[in-house]
């Protein structure tokens, strides 16, 4: 295990040399998101300031309505990671399809992201984040993001919140490390991050409860209530799974009759954070089948989404599993 403290830089640098083959390609894309996640941290904590909250006048092709910091975070990143030279492909949960940068034509990943997670709630100051999936290039378009979660080499997310947090995984295990400002670095401070087997919070929009498709689910919902266990929902997926993968328990966000097929994405949301809640010793399903199993259809495909601690996800496949 890495000792606390050490920057993430380095413990980058000491995790490739485990690997005599490595290239040195992954560790520098690490770097890249590294980097775009420093300048739109410090862009989130002066927003208030700089005139960069509120909604930007129009939808992304999700049919949502964008925010400015939203739209300055997709940017930062496109520039960010384009001119890395790192990844063939960019694709954005803002943009209608990939982007192939210039200088990575030869480089062999490929990056889908989520900018700026929650950004509904960027205008009451709770806490934000960025998501990341990386996958190995197979092709040349875009069935190079149309493979399972499983096939990841690295996925993680950024936390904007009380702290800044890069938390990562690239298939062994799962390290967190916060932002130390005063140096600019990220430092490690969760080291080996694991999900405790079983957990006493669940965190899944009950508002939503009669356009809830699967009416077992609520017979669950009210089982864990029974167990007492107590209801957490921030409403911004980076911040409600990042307190799953510290405290346990379950996050939740089921398809309705609104949304049948589920609202989370799948490329840019689902698999990342599967894959890191796995990598932890938990479990992520939709219900039906499990989420890192899921080869996408199209790059903005979306799922029904449970993750969260063994004992949980177990219990919520023997009400609703099919």
């Amino acid at each position: 295990m890495a000792d606390i403290g050490i920057d993430l830089n380095r413990f980058i640098l000491e995790e490739e040399r485990k690997h005599p083959n490595a290239t040195g390609s992954l560790t520098q894309a690490l770097m890249s998101i590294e980097a775009a996640s420093k300048i739109i941290a410090s862009q989130v904590r002066k927003a208030g300031l700089a005139g960069i909250l509120g909604k930007a006048g129009k939808t992304n092709v999700q049919g949502e309505e964008v925010q400015k910091l939203d739209e300055l975070s997709n940017e930062i990143l496109i520039d960010m990671l384009s001119d890395s030279g790192e990844f063939y492909a960019l694709a954005s949960e803002e943009l209608d399809e990939p982007i192939y940068p210039e200088k990575g034509k030869n480089a062999k990943y490929v990056i889908a992201f989520d900018p700026l997670d929650g950004s509904s709630n960027i205008d009451v100051n709770v806490s934000i984040g960025t998501i990341f999936s990386i996958h190995r290039r197979i092709g040349d378009g875009v069935e190079n993001f149309l493979q399972e979660g499983y096939k990841q080499v690295a996925a993680g997310y950024i936390i904007y919140g009380s702290s800044t947090m890069f938390v990562f995984s690239t298939g062994n295990g799962v390290n967190g490390f916060t932002l130390d400002p005063s140096v600019g670095m990220f430092l490690l401070s969760h080291p080996d991050m694991k999900l405790p087997e079983k957990g006493k919070i669940y965190s899944i929009n009950e508002a939503n409860e009669k356009k809830w498709i699967d009416e077992n689910l609520k017979k669950f919902i009210d089982a864990l209530k029974d167990e007492g266990y107590t209801s957490r929902y921030i409403g911004s997926m980076v911040a409600d799974v990042h307190r799953t993968l510290i405290k346990g328990g379950i996050f939740g966000y089921p398809a309705d009759k609104k949304n049948v097929n589920g609202k989370l994405r799948l490329l840019y949301e689902a698999s990342p954070m599967s894959f890191l809640i796995t990598q932890a010793g938990g479990k992520a399903t939709t219900g039906k089948e499990d989420i890192l199993n899921i080869k996408p259809h199209e790059i903005h495909q979306r799922v029904p989404v449970f993750l969260g601690s063994k004992k949980e996800i177990d219990q919520l496949l023997s009400f609703i599993g099919s």
